[in-house]
């Protein structure tokens, strides 16, 4: 009968990193009680108590702390460390474990004043930017990025099962996919060009091509002048196309199923990020549904005017907080938005041409994705853009496929950062972005 030592023995070669000095990180730690390990990392806490001298030590994984008698120089906060010592179980240690320290080296120690310190208060947000890479050594800070990356590697896991093909499209284009007037323009050699408010054509254009179903996770431009809490010019945008849809309920279906699987990852793989940022995730659940023209008349009801077509970010929050006290609910997908504030290649409702098959996300009071079904008869779309104002012969790259027959389908975009922000309970999109660019930001 197997007793599992060897099963054990595995385990701990794998916790281990593979070199020469056979690493632990701080979060393996528990695992060697008794035995003598190096770990490696940034100091960041040091109390010193006469002749010994207590440091957190922090690596990418969390902390542990290391007890230092008589040590020989001074640590310095946030001093690149190296420690070989004996790991000691002591409950009055964090986390239960600690490491009594036989040798040490500073590997690397701060040359400069630290800009502000990593366990109290944070500074504000302009001196956290200016100091971006420093302030991702906050855990508060570190926990929003990790919480991205396995929100992101959710998205892609999901539409993987779902027979979804990864495509990476170009970030260089001649034409923009919603108009030009929020458009990076860039030198091109001796052609104008611009960066892509998203990959919108080429989605399309990939599902004409027989993959049927796509995604990309890659970052999308806007040239507008908006300054506020909610808007970055530069984002990460998390697409999907998908061919053979009866109509936009079928993406709706699926985003509904995606969310719902992202939210469950979530709760299951980053407690500890969770813990640290003090947020708790609650269940997707069905989406409630509402016509633009419901959800406007219910605003006039609470003497709330909407822009024509539209809604403004207080008609969002004041909706979201109707929805979920009525129906207890921290999403709803709003529909059919008028064809003159959707692209061009928004499909049009065939009961009601001025509508379009088209919808918005919201979660919490912030709309985190667009989306809809897509024209996909050649003549339709081109009537359609000749109605825009638009010359098809510049968007012949794009509508070449719809030629030779374009199933029906659909897509949406959800942009990352928003997210992040909703779930994470950030009160600025900026804190959601590892270097965000807006109206005045370029570095770092």
């Amino acid at each position: 009968m197997d007793d599992g030592n060897d099963n054990d023995d595995r385990n701990k070669t794998n916790m281990l990193e593979e070199n020469e000095t056979m690493r632990v990180l701080a979060e393996n730690v528990a695992f060697y009680a008794g035995e003598r390990v190096t770990v490696m990392g940034w100091a960041y806490h040091v109390r010193e108590m006469g002749q010994v001298t207590f440091i957190v030590l922090r690596d990418r994984s969390g902390t542990v702390q290391v007890v230092w008698e008589n040590a020989v120089e001074r640590v310095k906060e946030e001093s690149v460390i190296r420690v070989d010592g004996t790991v000691r179980q002591d409950a009055r240690a964090p986390g239960g474990y600690e490491i009594y320290a036989l040798q040490m080296e500073v590997l690397a120690g701060p040359c400069d004043r630290l800009p502000f310190g990593l366990n109290g208060p944070a500074p504000g947000l302009d001196t956290m930017l200016r100091h971006r890479a420093f302030s991702i050594r906050r855990p508060d800070v570190a926990a929003v990025f990790a919480m991205q990356a396995e929100m992101v590697h959710a998205f892609r896991s999901f539409l993987r099962q779902q027979g979804f093909t990864e495509i990476s499209t170009p970030k260089i284009v001649a034409a923009g996919t919603e108009g030009g007037a929020e458009l990076f323009s860039v030198r091109y050699f001796d052609k104008m060009a611009y960066l892509a408010q998203s990959p919108q054509f080429y989605k399309q254009m990939m599902v004409g091509a027989g993959y049927e179903r796509v995604f990309e996770v890659g970052k999308a431009y806007r040239a507008e002048t908006h300054d506020t809490s909610r808007h970055l010019n530069e984002y990460l945008s998390l697409d999907l196309e998908m061919g053979f849809i009866k109509d936009e309920n079928d993406l709706m279906d699926l985003e509904n199923a995606l969310l719902e699987y992202m939210m469950n990852y979530l709760a299951e793989t980053c407690t500890k990020f969770l813990d640290t940022l003090r947020v708790k995730l609650s269940s997707v659940g069905k989406i409630p549904r509402m016509r633009l023209s419901e959800v406007q008349a219910i605003l006039e009801k609470m003497g709330k005017s909407s822009p024509e077509g539209n809604l403004d970010p207080e008609g969002e929050r004041l909706i979201s907080k109707y929805v979920r006290e009525s129906l207890q609910s921290e999403w709803l997908f709003i529909t059919h938005y008028p064809a003159s504030k959707r692209p061009v290649y928004a499909m049009p409702d065939a009961d009601n041409p001025g509508l379009t098959r088209s919808f918005d996300l919201l979660f919490r009071g912030l709309e985190v994705t667009t989306g809809g079904q897509r024209i996909h008869q050649y003549h339709m779309l081109v009537a359609n853009m000749r109605k825009f104002g638009l010359n098809p012969e510049e968007f012949e790259f794009y509508l070449d496929i719809f030629k030779y027959g374009m199933p029906p389908h659909g897509g949406l975009a959800i942009g990352a950062e928003r997210l992040t922000m909703q779930i994470c309970g950030l009160a600025n999109i900026r804190e959601a972005s590892l270097f965000p660019r807006d109206r005045d930001r370029l570095v770092p």
